[in-house]
């Protein structure tokens, strides 16, 4: 029997950190947040988060991508290779609808597109590890609708999908945001335009 090397990770912690880090990056934005604060509201030592992200840009990007739930892709690589891409989309649009009319999701919305400028280091972190993942299934998913014809054989599939994260990111800004039957009407308009959905 070997000995094991070090104390295993502690998975509660991970999770007040990162739920900590989350909640004082929509609160506080990141020029706000410290990694002294998250320690504190996680109730854990600086050396703790340290041992697991290096900046409070990865442990913010690392909270994004773990605790919300408002997910962009739609299913598995193989799903999308198997399935008919129409009722991925269908079975996905309910879950969307509710995730992203939360003012969390709204909060944070603002927060990540704010702070793009000002720390390119998150956005960077946070386009890497989350939304490119992400594009490249939205991406295999029009190339599927594509030989089923509801999608151009000339659309470029990066303008799609920058079409359809446009809307909705800008309709949730607005003022009068949507709720959640309006937001699954106004995604099933988004996708039946792109041709992710029949007419």
């Amino acid at each position: 029997m070997t000995a094991s090397r070090g104390r295993p990770r502690d998975a509660g912690a991970d999770v007040a950190i990162l739920r900590a880090g989350l909640e004082l990056f929509i609160e506080r934005g990141v020029e706000g947040t410290s990694m002294e604060q998250i320690a504190r509201k996680a109730g854990v030592g600086k050396p703790t988060i340290y041992r697991r992200w290096a900046t409070k840009e990865e442990l913010i990007s690392a909270a994004m991508e773990t605790l919300v739930v408002a997910e962009t892709g739609w299913a598995s690589p193989e799903a999308i290779a198997t399935e008919s891409p129409y009722e991925l989309v269908e079975a996905a649009i309910e879950g969307a609808a509710v995730a992203t009319t939360t003012p969390q999701y709204r909060a944070l919305v603002a927060r990540v597109f704010g702070s793009a400028v000002s720390h390119p280091e998150l956005m960077a972190t946070y386009w890497r590890r989350y939304i490119l993942p992400r594009r490249r299934l939205a991406a295999a998913l029009l190339e599927r609708a594509r030989e089923l014809g509801t999608v151009a054989a000339d659309a470029n599939p990066d303008v799609a999908i920058d079409m359809m994260v446009g809307a909705v990111t800008y309709r949730v800004l607005q003022p009068d945001p949507p709720d959640v039957d309006e937001m699954r009407r106004y995604l099933r308009e988004v996708y039946r335009q792109v041709g992710l959905l029949p007419d």
